[in-house]
């Protein structure tokens, strides 16, 4: 039996609600990140919206522009989302009417979270009829499946059989069978269900808060796409956070981008299937090939779409297109322009990678020339001052993709607030590169002993460059302005970051990073380097003996013969000599002293 309560009446409770639980995420982006940018995308104006399980309340912002119902199992959260939604069912799917449908259905928590344990279960493959169910003809369902074998799993410290905490009510793997394990059993169970699969996203780095949703298809040929590697470096790259994991999250996705596989790998996938048999929904342009949440929540999402004539930038419905205020840009390094997004995405792979694989396989002559290449790009652009400015003056290896048309920088719209000095710019990007070379333990042609900064000068030779320690120390402190500006750190927060960005050493763990292999290699250098220096100790020591050694004997020589018949004898007959010697100086000093007054009296 159906009882409505507060507020306005807007909340249905059929029965099976959790009263002591709350599902809403902890942890939310400022905007509802890319699910919502998509969620707006799919969603036309006035449309029917089905919320079917925990989503961050700022999804129901970005989505004010349809009529949004929430289907939740807890009570709590539907007091808190009733005044952002037009109708809250508490309990799960069995309390949905028979007879609403929804032009969109979106479950981009999965289904579990859909499902009430206080009522009667339904399954994975009960919750997904009952959705498709609430899907008008022509409708679309967004969901969200995790993967059993993603890169989260891959990397975490708890396996995730080892599970204990509340949250816990399914523990999902590949031995449930009820549940699909990858995007061709989904694909399989929707078709079943009477949907058909029009799109599906990798979400990144974790499918319940992702930072960058990918198109599968496009992540599956795109190996060498520098985008696609600059997006999940990126978003891998702030996934450990202050947690500990097995192995760089980063390195591991971008190396199953290259092989193929970071499709298969995704934490997550997002699936868009339509239901056939009526009028479908308004398009709304192409759907997005990816979708960024970059730098702070408050720069908004990137959106990259695909054209005739190739991939280009886009702006996500709902995103602020302006740049920060003026006051911003001017306490700042750097700000962003989200108006330069407005032109291709530049192809060709990532400066980055390149460096990286020419250093792995020592190959000097592919260094040199993307090095000089790289270097001679930045001068051709520098005004008559030899400074660049803009976007040009944050081109480092990690933002800046080769091809045959030559160099380009990939996300035109940080910009640099004031111009920097081209050797300071070079500086920068050669900094960041060795830095990450040596603290990742990267294998390289050159000795163990050379630190960042010498490392940095090396790099600025190979360039045909001359850089010294003083412009890379100007480099340094230029990247930490700049990355605070970037990652919207505090005046403390840069402070830190600046000491850490000075401190680095090569035997030092990447920074930000808290990876057992990391640090275990990073370990590995450190012993080998107290080997080098014991071993120096020990040579110097036994350097030191031998001339202690060599110098006693010496005295000894010394000591024997200042004894000897011979030597007295000679100290005999040297003597006088002598004795005569410092008279005939004293008697020379006693006669010009006599001689000073007459030559006086003669002037």
């Amino acid at each position: 039996m159906k009882t409505e309560t507060a507020p306005a009446g807007r909340i249905t409770v059929p029965g099976g609600e959790m009263l002591a639980w709350s599902d809403l995420p902890k942890k939310r982006l400022a905007d509802g990140g890319p699910l919502a940018a998509l969620a707006a995308r799919i969603v036309p104006p006035g449309a029917r919206v089905l919320l079917a399980g925990p989503h961050d309340p700022a999804l129901l912002d970005r989505l004010a522009h349809a009529e949004v119902t929430c289907l939740l199992r807890s009570h709590p959260d539907a007091v808190a989302l009733a005044e952002r939604a037009a109708h809250v069912v508490v309990g799960g799917p069995a309390g949905l009417p028979d007879d609403e449908t929804y032009d969109v259905v979106i479950a981009a928590a999965g289904l579990d979270p859909v499902e009430s344990v206080e009522g009667a279960r339904l399954g994975w493959n009960g919750v997904l009829a009952r959705l498709v169910a609430a899907v008008r003809p022509g409708g679309a369902l967004l969901l969200r499946l995790d993967n059993p074998l993603g890169l989260h799993r891959l990397v975490d410290t708890t396996p995730w059989y080892a599970a204990r905490d509340n949250s816990a009510w399914v523990i999902g793997g590949v031995l449930d069978q009820s549940h699909p394990a990858n995007r061709d059993q989904l694909r399989e169970r929707l078709v079943s269900a009477g949907l058909h699969p029009t799109a599906c996203w990798a979400a990144y780095p974790v499918g319940g808060a992702a930072t960058a949703l990918l198109a599968a298809d496009q992540l599956d040929r795109g190996a060498g796409s520098g985008l696609f590697d600059a997006v999940l470096h990126g978003a891998c790259a702030g996934l450990t956070g202050t947690a500990t994991v097995l192995q760089d999250p980063a390195r591991l996705a971008v190396d199953a981008l290259h092989a193929g596989r970071a499709a298969d790998l995704a934490p997550g996938w997002l699936t868009l299937a339509r239901r056939p048999g009526g009028p479908d929904l308004p398009a709304d342009g192409d759907l997005p090939v990816a979708l960024v949440q970059t730098g702070p929540p408050d720069t908004g999402v990137l959106e990259v779409l695909d054209g005739p004539s190739g991939w280009r930038w886009g702006r996500a419905t709902g995103t602020d297109t302006k740049a920060p205020a003026a006051p911003f840009a001017s306490r700042e390094a750097a700000y962003r322009d989200l108006d330069a997004l407005s032109g291709p995405v530049p192809p060709g792979r990532l400066l980055r990678t390149l460096l990286l694989d020419a250093a792995l396989r020592r190959d000097l002559t592919t260094l040199r020339t993307l090095l000089r290449g790289y270097a001679a790009w930045l001068a051709d652009h520098t005004d008559a001052d030899g400074r660049l400015t803009g976007a040009l003056a944050l081109a480092s290896a990690d933002n800046v993709v080769v091809s045959d048309a030559g160099y380009a920088v990939l996300d035109p719209s940080w910009r640099a607030t004031d111009a920097l000095p081209g050797d300071v710019v070079l500086a920068r990007g050669l900094w960041r590169f060795a830095a990450g070379l040596l603290t990742g333990g990267y294998a390289n042609p050159w000795p163990s002993t050379v630190d960042v900064a010498g490392l940095t000068v090396v790099l600025g030779g190979l360039a045909d460059r001359d850089l010294d320690r003083a412009t890379v120390a100007k480099a340094v402190r230029a990247e930490a302005a700049i990355t605070a500006a970037l990652h919207g750190l505090d005046a403390d927060g840069q402070a830190n970051l600046a000491g850490e960005l000075r401190a680095v050493e090569p035997t030092d763990p990447p920074i930000g990073t808290h990876s057992y292999q990391q640090v275990r290699e990073a370990w590995l250098r450190q012993r080998e380097e107290i080997s080098r220096l014991v071993a120096l100790t020990r040579w110097t020591e036994e350097l030191l003996t031998s001339r202690e050694r060599a110098l006693r004997r010496a005295e000894a020589k010394i000591g024997l013969l200042s004894g000897s018949i011979s030597y007295r004898v000679g100290r005999l007959a040297i003597t006088p000599a002598r004795l005569a010697k410092r008279g005939a100086r004293a008697a020379k000093r006693r006669a010009r002293a006599a001689l000073a007054p007459k030559q006086e009296e003669q002037q």
